[in-house]
């Protein structure tokens, strides 16, 4: 049963990093051999933050139900079920061994696509896209101009580098040969990001860089390390550099349109502040609603997450979306303090869970990645980790209590 489990968390590492369909089939596999197969000694693992996610599921269903195109808004919220993956991840790992493992494996997969994806981009002619009949060729190098890995787009790519990156930087910091490997993969991946050229994922890893600080040792060192890659990487990459003098600039197209946006999606809040107008039916209300500053007049998103979840569900909506992040932060938080100062690598990986979804958040508001399917995976297999070190450690206090009787 445990080289199954090992054997199906490597295929999902593999499928976050790389393929939704892998990682999907993963997880349904994972849960049914959890569900019904020999439960022997794992141990229990509760159902952390269900409160908060039960009410956010239900009230999307209401807003479903509420919307003027019920039946669409019902299929839209199907995305629901992906916030099982957080649990299944969850009883999959035994322990914080494994749990590091898995984090080390997703490191090291996401460091393969972003090899791939230099190439991808190095190689890249001046029309954006390699006309081939080998479809692995036509897998890479179609829409090359910017990294992408094997996802659709390059906002997706970003979003898994950011998370994965910023969950690795405090274990990457512990120095010493057990995590000397960490650092060559962590800085292919920080090149990768930048080759995205996705200007919030970079406002989202510099703040997952500042969480990361509060509790290294090391930050001084770590902060220093930081400034000097990304010097360099501006330096290399002329159009890297562009972009970051483009960030908040009106004379932007993206900025520009991503405000028209904003303003529309207030406007929508405003107008439908209970159940909002439904999941899934921006794509339908937003022409209607756009003003003339707007440069698409079409979209299904509206590129920050939380106006996101208030215009489709309104403000319960987005209060039990926020109480599942209030949840989790201060959950995890209180683990992150039971640990022993001794037990650095137990540390590392929940302060690296926290500041990966303080990342998550932040390049949220630029972005709609609550609803970009790889991405939330990601997010959600990096939030179960704090609660495997949790569980660990009411483990060990139970067998001391034992001991001591």
């Amino acid at each position: 049963m445990s080289a199954l489990l090992a054997w199906l968390l490597g295929a999902l590492t593999a499928g976050l990093a790389a393929s939704i369909t892998l990682s999907e089939s993963t997880l349904v596999v994972l849960a049914l051999v959890l569900i019904f197969g020999p439960r022997g000694a794992r141990p229990r693992a509760g159902w952390p933050l269900l409160g908060p996610v039960v009410a956010f599921a239900l009230w999307t269903l209401v807003a479903a139900l509420a919307s003027a195109r019920p039946w669409e808004s019902v299929l839209a919220s199907r995305g629901l079920l992906t916030l099982g993956a957080f649990y299944v991840v969850l009883n999959a790992l035994p322990d914080a061994r494994a749990a590091g493992r898995f984090a080390s494996g997703l490191l090291i997969a996401v460091a393969i696509v972003a090899l791939l994806s230099m190439v991808q981009v190095g190689f890249c002619p001046p029309g954006g896209t390699v006309e081939s009949s080998h479809a692995a060729v036509r897998l890479l190098m179609r829409k090359c101009a910017r990294a992408r890995g094997f996802f659709s787009i390059y906002m997706t790519l970003a979003g898994v580098l950011t998370l994965v990156l910023i969950s690795a930087l405090p274990r990457a910091a512990l120095g010493g040969r057990r995590s000397a490997w960490t650092v060559p993969a962590w800085l292919a991946g920080l090149l990768a990001l930048g080759l995205t050229e996705v200007r919030g994922a970079w406002l989202g890893f510099a703040a997952g860089c500042a969480a990361c600080t509060l509790g290294l040792r090391r930050r001084r060192l770590v902060l220093a390390a930081l400034v000097l890659v990304l010097a360099g990487a501006l330096a290399l990459e002329p159009r890297v550099l562009e972009r970051v003098k483009t960030v908040g600039s009106l004379a932007d197209d993206t900025t520009r349109d991503r405000l028209a946006m904003l303003d529309a999606g207030l406007g929508l809040a405003i107008a439908h502040p209970l159940t909002g107008i439904g999941p899934g039916q921006v794509k339908n209300v937003y022409p209607t609603v756009a003003s003339p500053e707007a440069l698409r007049r079409s979209t299904s998103h509206l590129h920050n997450t939380p106006l996101q979840i208030v215009v489709e569900r309104g403000l319960p909506g987005l209060a039990a979306w926020i109480a599942i992040w209030v949840g989790y932060f201060g959950a995890a938080w209180r683990v992150f303090r039971r640990i022993p100062p001794a037990n650095e690598e137990a540390r590392a990986l929940v302060l690296g869970s926290i500041a990966g979804i303080a990342a998550f958040l932040v390049a949220g508001l630029f972005e709609y990645n609550f609803g970009d399917t790889e991405v939330l995976l990601v997010a959600l297999a990096l939030m179960a980790l704090p609660f495997v070190v949790e569980r660990e450690l009411a483990l060990d206090a139970a067998d001391s209590a034992q001991l001591r009787e």
